[in-house]
C-alpha cells in the first residue's frame, strides 16, 4: 500500500486495542504534556530508529494536533512500505474529548 486511509477516534480505537502501534508528531512539548496512551513521538530525530524497528505489518495510525499535519506524515510512512497507514481524523485534540482514560498525562498536568 502506498496511500494511507483518514480514520474515526472510535475506529482507531478498536485498532489500537488490537495492536495497532501510534505514533504522534505534534512538537516534543505538546507530547510530553499529554498523548494517547501507549504512542510514540516522531519526529525528524526519532524517524530512523522507528523505520529501523518497526513492524511493517502492524497497523499504524498517525496523529497530530487536529487530523492535519498527520495525513502528511502518514503519507511519508506509507511510502516508505508500511502496509497499513491511518491518519487521526480530529487528532490528539478530537481524540482527547472522546477518550480521556486513553491519554496519559504528565504527572504535573
Amino acid at each position: 500500500m502506498s496511500e494511507f486511509k483518514r480514520i474515526s477516534p472510535d475506529a482507531a480505537q478498536a485498532l489500537i486495542s488490537n495492536g495497532a502501534v501510534v505514533v504522534d508528531v505534534r512538537d516534543p512539548q505538546s507530547y510530553a504534556t499529554a498523548h494517547i496512551a501507549g504512542s510514540s513521538h516522531l519526529d525528524n530525530h526519532s524517524l530512523p530508529d522507528f523505520i529501523a524497528t518497526a513492524d511493517f505489518d502492524q497497523p499504524l495510525i498517525v496523529t497530530c494536533y487536529h487530523g492535519h499535519s498527520s495525513q502528511s506524515a502518514a503519507a511519508y510512512l506509507a511510502h516508505q512500505g508500511f502496509a497499513e497507514v491511518y491518519s487521526l481524523d480530529g487528532g490528539f485534540e478530537e481524540w482527547r474529548s472522546r477518550y480521556p482514560a486513553l491519554v496519559q498525562a504528565a504527572p504535573d498536568h
